[in-house]
């Protein structure tokens, strides 16, 4: 019985290995039989490679414009489209707020500066007042010491006179009262003298009111810079030469300074220099390595189907976007057409930017060239029935040939493999029928 159970289980395998390999042997015949080659040589060509994306026409700068004073418009000579100078008057507020401040500030410094002037002429006064005082202090306490001196050394005199009997008591009493009232007189004066300290410390003070009289003064003087300053920004003048591209305000409307709102003001306009016109066009990150800045390109803008723009890289971002997985890479073009001015911001743009051109290469149509495994190779006429492949290295790729690097050259010939649909195959039991596909 085990004889038998091995006999079987080979004849089962032996069959199930016929099938496979005649079913192997069906299908690699079918698929031969399926493909075709077309004959054809590398030629010498022209070839332009070009990296192909989309963007918006943009303008060389777009300046938003808003205004640092809060009030009502009462002018508005620009509108939409309208080119503009540099330093035109763009818009004006109502200034009466503005110029009512300005003149109460001056008001102010009126008042400031005639106090100070004041206590400036009040120091002259009082100085000159106290350098006669100290004149006569000093005058008086001369006079006050000299006679004091010569009262005492009269009364020294009365008094060995007395010693000699040559003097009464009475005059020796009479020259004493007057030396001490004397002495008095020199201390009177002595303190006249000391007033005078008194007189310095109370001009000091003067001084330090006229320090604050002057600081009132140059902080007026500053309030009055910002209130002529807030008069001046109720006018709004053109930072540049442009062209007006929006215009988000009417006459009458009162607008909100940026300087006093939290979410930023009340934007008037904004004013754009189309003396440069850019596209920015995003890039797949697939094709970025290619562009470079200074390459040439193409561009089509659907208002001009039957124009063609030239234009040339100027930047090439460094960093990409992701949206929905997909990462691009932002390249600005300038247009340097002569017809720009066609262009008009937030135009949709078609580019194409030329990344690479040979004026002749050795090439061969795309479709020639396979990939096996990490080479790529193009199938040659071999020595017996069946081609052969050639590995080789490519260039430029238009879409349609590709340049030839090393492998071949000019004039040999090629094999272009094309798979035929197997006739029988073509509207039968169960297949669609040609065309689109059923809804």
């Amino acid at each position: 019985m085990k004889k038998k159970l091995a006999i079987i289980i080979i004849l089962l395998l032996a069959g199930g290995s016929g099938a496979y390999y005649w079913k192997t042997q069906k299908n690699g015949a079918e698929k031969e039989a399926g493909v075709q080659y077309t004959p054809a040589t590398v030629e010498n060509r022209p070839l332009r490679q070009e990296v192909s994306c989309s963007g918006k026409v943009e303008s060389n700068l777009d300046v938003e414009v808003k205004c640092k004073s809060t009030g009502q418009v009462v002018e508005l000579p620009y509108d939409v489209s309208d080119p503009v100078e540099k330093g035109a008057l763009l818009l004006k507020i109502d200034p009466i707020d503005a110029e009512r401040t300005e003149r109460q500030t001056r008001v102010k410094l009126a008042s400031a500066q005639a106090k100070l002037d004041r206590a400036k002429q009040s120091l002259v006064v009082s100085e000159r007042e106290l350098e006669k005082t100290r004149k006569e202090a000093r005058a008086t306490f001369k006079g006050a010491e000299a006679s004091s001196k010569d009262l005492r050394e009269k009364a020294s005199r009365t008094t060995a006179l007395l010693k000699k009997e040559y003097a009464s008591p009475e005059e020796v009493s009479s020259a004493e009262a007057a030396a001490v009232q004397g002495e008095s007189t020199l201390q009177r004066a002595s303190a006249g003298i000391d007033g005078i300290q008194v007189e310095e410390a109370r001009l000091e003070l003067l001084r330090q009111d006229i320090n604050l009289a002057q600081a009132d003064v140059d902080s007026i003087k500053i309030d009055l810079e910002n209130a002529q300053q807030r008069l001046k920004e109720t006018q709004v003048f053109a930072p540049m030469s442009g062209t007006i591209s929006t215009r988000l305000v009417q006459v009458g409307q009162i607008i909100a300074s940026p300087m006093m709102n939290v979410g930023g003001g009340t934007s008037l306009l904004t004013l754009s220099d189309l003396s440069r016109i850019f596209v920015l066009a995003s890039v797949d990150e697939s094709d970025i390595g290619m562009v470079r800045d200074g390459q040439p390109a193409t561009v089509k803008v659907d208002a001009f189907p039957d124009d063609q723009f030239k234009g040339q890289v100027v930047r090439v971002a460094t960093k990409g976007s992701e949206v929905s997985n997909v990462v691009t890479f932002e390249v600005k073009i300038e247009i340097l057409d002569e017809a720009k001015s066609k262009l008009l911001p937030k135009m949709t743009a078609d580019v194409d930017i030329l990344v690479a051109e040979k004026v002749s290469a050795p090439s061969v149509p795309v479709e020639a060239v396979k990939r096996r495994g990490p080479d790529k190779v193009v199938l040659v006429p071999g020595a017996g029935p069946e081609p052969e492949s050639v590995k080789i290295k490519t260039g430029v790729d238009d879409g349609t040939n590709v340049e030839i690097l090393s492998g071949l050259k000019a004039g040999d010939a090629i094999l272009i493999p094309h798979e035929q649909m197997d006739e029988s195959k073509k509207g039968g039991f169960g297949d669609h029928p040609p065309g689109p596909p059923p809804m």
